[in-house]
């Protein structure tokens, strides 16, 4: 396993170097499971691991080129992602969850960013799209291609967890009768951030008009990463979005001169009774009419719609994989057509079991508001052993009392867990903020909003680290009043603090 200084970097030491110099003691891929969906379609089953996921990682990391993957010529026509414990169960997402997995043919250019080290061609958090091509496509597969992943796993407790991350392919042989009609597509990825390793964006509450922020649309000074010029003409088959809590949409736009239509709408559809907060979701992906046809020279572009008077959403994402068949004689002409575009679909499964303790519930834990005043240790709040020191809600005696800072002084938060590459937030939540840890509470909805960003360090651009280890919170605006937070990565840390006259 390698820690991620960027995938330009991984390959080149690939390059020079064999796996094993370049990747200490890299996983043994195994064979993976072959079961037949019909008389010409395999069912590949592979993993990835063990992956060991220290207390509190949050980090981006890139799988060996040992990774697994069909070993003959081929299609995949399908391809279902999971994240497993060593028994095979999955863990809870409050637990442990799948932030992010990226899968790229190592052979292969990217269509859309060139400069990377590989096509990619599929992806997964946790609300885990399930890709089903319509039947007659697929995405050609060398025995001798390469496969890597960019991933990024979150503990959410403070102890350590061996996970592997699984991938389920749906396959066609090449040598098939059915893989000799097979009609290749190739994946264009579009992403509201393309191009980044860590690709996000903040989604503050109360931002955007009506209780909606579109990004990039409501953000002027957001960079233009959202549009790729379409390289050849071509009939576009499958598509679905992937967005995180507090999303509500993706859209896909076609442009052409100074026309623009939108050509679909990846609808988050939520099973979580409190709302659109949670992973507790699934997109909706085209239906098998869906075929559009594009030429060279027309601008895919895609937004991401997001939620904004429940809370804050921090690090959120946008991102639609297009996939893209040669030009097709019934396909639809976006701007001759005169019916309405299939812009809907339909999501690819039900509620998933692991998404289900969304929390909330009684602790017992006392009201802070009620507590009396707590002492304050050189003017701050240190984290330390997954614990605010002092005034963490979780702690018995003085400790647990809310430390008291006039007004207008700031506070000063400091990570002390930061050299063990753990990453910290401190993060306004709703008074009490007392409930169980679950996929929906705590939420970054306090009624004054202030967010540490991920305190620690790791490269620029390739983590989610604020590359510090402090942070200080001015409270020249906060009224006297006691504030409650939270950690965005172990929401099971709460805090709180008092502003006095």
């Amino acid at each position: 396993m390698l820690r991620l200084g960027g995938l330009t970097a991984f390959v080149c030491a690939v390059v020079v170097a064999t796996a094993a110099s370049a990747v200490a003691d890299p996983p043994l891929p195994d064979p993976g499971a072959v079961a037949p969906l019909s008389s010409e379609i395999q069912h590949l089953h592979f993993k990835y691991g063990p992956i060991f996921v220290p207390p509190g990682q949050n980090l981006i990391l890139v799988g060996p080129v040992t990774i697994e993957k069909p070993a003959y010529d081929g299609y995949m026509v399908g391809f279902r992602p999971n994240l497993v414990r060593a028994d095979g169960t999955v863990p809870p997402i409050e637990q442990v969850h799948l932030h992010h997995a990226v899968w790229l043919n190592l052979s292969r250019r990217d269509s859309t960013v060139p400069g990377l080290p590989g096509e990619r061609f599929a992806a997964a958090g946790e609300e885990k799209t399930y890709v089903r091509l319509q039947t007659g496509y697929g995405y050609p597969v060398k025995a001798s291609d390469v496969w890597a992943l960019n991933y990024m796993v979150h503990n959410e407790t403070p102890d350590p967890q061996v996970v592997w991350i699984t991938y389920d392919v749906d396959y066609v042989p090449a040598n098939t009768p059915l893989g000799r009609r097979i009609i290749p597509v190739r994946p264009i990825w579009m992403d509201v951030q393309n191009g980044k390793a860590y690709p996000v964006f903040d989604v503050l509450q109360g931002s955007g008009r009506h209780g909606r922020f579109t990004y990039p649309d409501d953000s002027p000074t957001a960079p233009r990463h959202n549009v790729w010029t379409v390289d050849r003409n071509g009939t576009l088959v499958w598509t679905a979005g992937h967005l995180h809590p507090g999303g509500l949409w993706d859209d896909l736009f076609v442009q052409r001169g100074r026309r623009s239509r939108l050509i679909f709408h990846s609808k988050a559809k939520y099973f979580d009774p409190h709302g659109p907060v949670s992973w507790d979701l699934s997109m909706t992906a085209s239906r098998p009419t869906w075929r559009i046809a594009v030429r060279k020279g027309d601008r895919l572009r895609i937004s991401s719609t997001y939620e904004t008077r429940l809370a804050s959403w921090y690090e959120s994402m946008g991102i639609m994989i297009v996939w893209m068949a040669p030009p097709m004689r019934h396909a639809i002409n976006p701007f001759r057509t005169r019916r309405a575009l299939p812009i809907t679909g339909s999501i690819t499964h039900g509620h998933l079991p692991e998404a289900s303790d969304y929390g909330g519930a009684p602790t017992g834990l006392p009201d802070p508001a009620k507590l009396p005043n707590g002492q304050t240790v050189d003017n701050g709040i240190a984290i330390t052993d997954f614990e605010y020191l002092p005034g963490d809600l979780t702690l018995a005696g003085g400790f647990a009392q809310p430390p008291i800072f006039r007004e207008g002084q700031p506070i000063t938060f400091g990570n002390f867990d930061a050299s063990q590459q753990v990453f910290h937030t401190v993060t306004a939540c709703r008074d009490p903020c007392t409930g169980s840890t679950g996929i929906s509470y705590p939420l970054a909805d306090g009624s004054v909003r202030f967010d540490s960003s991920e305190l620690g360090y790791g490269p620029t651009g390739y983590t989610p680290a604020a590359n510090t280890a402090s942070w200080a919170l001015p409270t020249s605006k906060l009224p006297p009043g006691t504030y409650t937070f939270f950690c965005r990565i172990h929401p099971f840390m709460r805090g709180a603090f008092r502003i006095v006259k």
